[in-house]
């Protein structure tokens, strides 16, 4: 495969987990359960929520797959699968020992199921047992796990692909180009995965009981390997979608909204549900990757800084907001103040970490990722 910078993919990664770091703020303070909650819940914040959590992680096991397709094309297996160990597994192990365990010390101090200092806490029970009922976890990492899972399980799959049927995938994407609508085909096994797993596996991200997630996301990261070996055609057709594709997932949308507000569970509502969801979700990911390709698909100092500094934010955010989190449930602050120093705080102490800590030493960029 020619070897061609995508900058889009590089914008909709960065901002993708920017986003990350929004929705788990908001986390703190929507109703759904979660590692630790404010004292005042805002009902009203799980609408914003419900709109962007359908598709904010299906689009990164997209990109991931395009990223893989890139990797594959001027690496060999065993290159790939080393490098994949570094990125992934190590930032894992990195992070379960050392990043995590802060975010359930203070969900155990907040529950009263432990006292102590934090080093009591990190020498004693801290790698007792496996979350929730112990306490070792990979908590917000798992994209990590899944990834490598599916590096390890495909990459034999995507060089046979590569090698046997570039020129067909290739062939489609002119069909692509000349119906563009045919995208839509890649809604129907998220279909079936919506309505006749989603209802027996509930997401877990614990990875042996997963089922439904597991699938899901590793037929989006395949899709993202079979999207970019469709090459330039791939993306005039996705751009005569740029009007269409949002018209649709705002109907699909709409059809969701309208479900939950006005009919009871049955089975045709399941099946029906089901429909409007998968084609709201990949509705979302055709209008993002229309729209980024024209407004983002350029080079800048900016985007170089943000795609290097992105994997080290990741790993980091989710224990910096729960840090914050548990400081702010000991003062009264009007919500304005509190969300401004959950998010603004986060963004800021990830930026320290990164520039004070993970940039200054070769381990420190290896133990995180950063190449």
């Amino acid at each position: 495969m020619e070897k061609e910078r995508r900058y889009d993919l590089d914008w909709l990664r960065v901002l993708v987990f920017g986003l990350l770091i929004f929705y788990h703020v908001g986390m703190f303070y929507v109703p759904w359960g979660w590692h630790i909650k404010n004292d005042l819940i805002h009902d009203w914040m799980r609408w914003p929520m419900i709109f962007v959590n359908q598709w904010r992680l299906p689009i990164l096991f997209v990109i991931s797959g395009m990223g893989t397709a890139f990797a594959l094309g001027h690496r060999s297996s065993g290159q790939f699968i080393k490098e994949r160990f570094l990125r992934l597994a190590i930032p894992l192990g990195v992070g379960m020992l050392m990043i995590v365990p802060p975010q359930v010390y203070i969900e155990r101090i907040v529950n009263g199921d432990f006292t102590g200092s934090y080093w009591a806490w990190w020498t004693g029970p801290a790698f007792d047992g496996v979350y929730p009922e112990g306490n070792i976890s990979w908590h917000h990492l798992w994209f990590l796990p899944y990834l490598f899972i599916y590096s390890l399980i495909l990459s034999p799959v995507f060089i046979w692909i590569r090698n046997k049927f570039t020129s067909n995938l290739q062939s489609f994407g002119e069909r692509l180009a000349a119906k563009p609508g045919l995208l839509f085909v890649f809604v129907f096994p998220l279909y079936l995965y919506e309505s006749l797993l989603e209802p027996f596996f509930n997401v877990t991200h614990n990875l042996v009981h997963d089922w439904f997630n597991f699938i899901s996301s590793m037929t989006l990261f395949f899709y993202g390997f079979l999207l970019i070996n469709m090459d330039k055609k791939l993306w005039e057709a996705i751009h005569q979608l740029r009007f269409i594709a949002p018209t649709v997932g705002l109907f699909a949308f709409s059809g969701e909204l309208i479900i939950w507000f006005n009919f009871e569970d049955s089975t045709i509502i399941h099946f029906t549900e089901a429909l409007f969801k998968t084609t709201y979700l990949w509705s979302a990911i055709i209008t993002i990757f229309a729209w980024a390709k024209i407004y983002l698909n350029k080079p800048s100092k900016l985007i170089s800084y943000a795609n290097r500094a992105v994997y080290p934010f990741y790993i980091f955010h989710q224990t910096v907001t729960i840090i914050l989190g548990y400081f702010l449930l000991q003062v009264d602050y009007p919500f304005g103040i509190e969300i401004t120093i959950m998010v603004g705080g986060t963004f800021l102490i990830c930026w320290v970490l990164y520039e004070g800590v993970v940039l200054r030493t070769k381990v420190t960029k290896v133990m995180f990722g950063v190449k």
